[in-house]
C-alpha cells in the first residue's frame, strides 16, 4: 500500500470532492456548506488534498474572513478513517491560512457529525455548546517574516503522542519542562520557574532531535534549529552570526530554538595559541543570560559527547537541566518498528521476535535494518519476476527478511559508549 501524501488541490480534484463531500451527506449529516460553496472555495480560497497513489481520499477547504480562518469541509474516505489523515488535513490548512495574518481557525460542523473526537485532538475547543470549534493559530502574521529568515517553522501537533516508550525522559520533560512552560500562571502559583534553556545528551541517534520536535509540537511553538555551518556564512563570522540569529529571534513572542551537537560551538576552550572556536564559545557564554531573560522561550542543545563541552557552559544559570536521552527502550522500539512495517503484513510479523532482537539499537539502526529487510524482499520479488516464478501477494518483507537486517546492522553504540553514557548520568546529569 503506497503511502499517504498531501497536495494543493487541482481542478481535475473536482470529481474526487464530489464524491467525498456524497459521502458525508450519505451518513446523515448534511455538511454546513453547499457544495456549490465547498466547490468555489476550492478554486479560489485554500484546499488541500490528501492521496494514495493517484487517489484522493480527504480534502479540508479554507478560507479567511478578517483575522480568522474558517475550514469550509474537511472529510476522510470512509476507508482511511483513523490513521490520522484529518489532523495533517488540518495542519496543512492552518500553515497555509497562517501567514494571511490570521489568529484563529475555527469550523462549524453539522449537529449529527459523531468524528468531533478529531477536532477536539487538534485543539478546537467547543464555544458554546453551537458545534462551533475554534483554536488559535499559534505565530502572529509579523513574525511569520523574521521566522522564514530563520528558517523556523511551526510543527504539526501530533510529535509528541507519536513518540512510542521512553516513559521516563518524555515524563521528566513533561513535569519539569512542558507543563511549567504552558502553564506559566500555575507554576508560578507554586513558585516553580519555568526552564529557559536545558541541554540534552547521549548517544548518537537516540533521537535528541526528535524530543526537541516534540517539544515544540506539544507546546505548538515555533520551532528554530540554529546550524552551525550556516553561521559561518555571516560577514561578521561565527561569532557574528550567532549574534544576529539571537537578536532576530528576540522578536518572537515564542520560540523552541535548537543547537544539536553544540560541542562544536562550545568546547573546551584552552590552549595556546587560542582555537578559532574559542570566540564562538565566549559569544554563545554571553548570549543565553540575555536570552533566558524573556519568558516563552526555550533553548534545548544536544550532544553527543557532553565531556567535550566548556566547564562553564553547564554550571547553574545557564542550564536549568542536563537531562540524557539514552537508547530506546522495548516499547520505544515496538513503536519504531510499526513505523517501518507495512500494516498488511504486521499481523504475519514476529514483532517481539524482532523488538527483542534490537536491544542495543538507536532509532538510526532500526531504520537501517528495515530498510535492508524491504530491500531484500523487493530484490526477491525482481529476480522472481524474471524467473516468472510466484511472487508474494504483497511483496513485502518477512521475519526472516527483517532478521536478516538486523544482523547486517552494526549498532552506532558500542558497548564502550554506552557505559561512558552511563558515567555521565551519574556525574553530570541534572534532572
Amino acid at each position: 500500500m503506497s503511502a499517504i501524501s498531501l497536495r494543493d488541490y487541482q481542478p481535475t480534484d473536482m470529481d474526487a470532492v464530489l464524491r467525498l463531500y456524497d459521502e458525508v451527506k450519505g451518513t446523515g449529516a448534511e455538511p454546513v456548506y453547499s457544495l456549490s460553496e465547498v466547490l468555489a472555495s476550492c478554486q479560489k480560497d485554500t484546499a488541500v488534498v490528501a492521496t494514495q497513489g493517484n487517489d484522493v481520499v480527504g480534502v479540508v477547504v479554507a478560507r479567511a474572513a478578517h483575522d480568522q480562518g474558517w475550514i469550509v469541509f474537511i472529510t476522510t474516505d470512509s476507508r482511511f478513517r483513523h490513521q490520522g489523515i484529518g489532523d495533517t488535513l488540518l495542519a496543512a490548512a492552518e500553515q497555509r491560512l497562517a501567514p494571511q495574518g490570521l489568529t484563529r481557525l475555527s469550523i462549524l460542523v453539522p449537529e449529527l457529525q459523531s468524528n468531533v473526537g478529531l477536532l477536539t485532538k487538534a485543539g478546537f475547543e467547543d464555544k458554546k455548546h453551537l458545534r462551533y470549534f475554534e483554536r488559535e493559530i499559534p505565530i502572529k502574521a509579523k513574525e511569520m517574516t523574521v521566522l522564514r529568515e530563520l528558517g523556523g517553522r511551526i510543527l504539526t501537533r501530533d510529535l509528541w503522542n507519536k513518540i512510542g516508550g521512553m516513559s521516563t525522559e518524555k515524563g521528566l520533560l513533561e513535569s519539569r519542562l512542558i507543563v511549567p512552560l504552558a502553564d506559566a500562571e500555575l507554576a508560578e502559583k507554586y513558585g516553580v520557574v519555568p526552564p529557559r534553556a536545558i541541554m540534552l545528551f547521549g548517544p548518537p541517534g537516540t533521537g535528541k532531535t526528535t524530543f526537541a520536535k516534540a517539544i515544540a509540537s506539544r507546546l505548538e511553538w515555533p520551532f528554530i534549529e540554529v546550524f552551525p555551518s550556516r553561521l559561518a556564512s555571516s560577514p561578521e563570522g561565527l561569532a557574528g552570526g550567532l549574534r544576529e540569529t539571537f537578536s532576530a529571534i528576540a522578536e518572537l513572542d515564542h520560540a523552541v530554538v535548537f543547537i544539536d551537537e553544540v560541542e562544536e560551538i562550545a568546547a573546551q576552550r584552552g590552549g595556546e595559541p587560542p582555537s578559532a572556536t574559542q570566540g564562538v564559545t565566549n559569544e554563545l557564554l554571553k548570549l543565553i543570560p540575555v536570552f533566558r531573560e524573556k519568558p516563552g522561550r526555550i533553548l534545548i542543545c544536544a550532544t553527543n559527547f557532553i565531556r567535550a563541552l566548556d566547564s562553564a557552559f553547564l554550571r547553574h544559570g545557564r542550564f536549568d537541566y542536563v537531562i540524557p536521552i539514552g537508547l530506546p527502550d522495548d516499547e520505544a522500539r515496538d513503536a519504531i518498528w510499526r513505523g517501518y512495517i507495512p500494516g498488511e503484513v504486521s499481523e504475519s510479523i514476529d514483532l517481539p521476535l524482532i523488538v527483542s532482537k534490537t536491544d542495543g539499537f538507536s532509532p538510526a539502526d532500526i531504520e537501517y535494518a528495515a530498510r535492508k529487510a524491504s530491500q531484500r524482499a523487493f530484490e526477491r520479488a525482481i529476480i522472481s519476476r524474471e524467473k516468472g516464478t510466484a511472487i508474494a501477494p504483497d511483496g513485502s518483507a518477512v521475519t526472516e527478511d527483517y532478521l536478516i537486517g538486523i544482523s547486517e546492522t552494526r549498532t552506532t553504540v558500542s558497548a564502550e559508549v554506552a557505559e561512558a553514557f552511563r558515567e555521565d548520568i551519574a556525574t553530570i546529569a541534572r534532572t
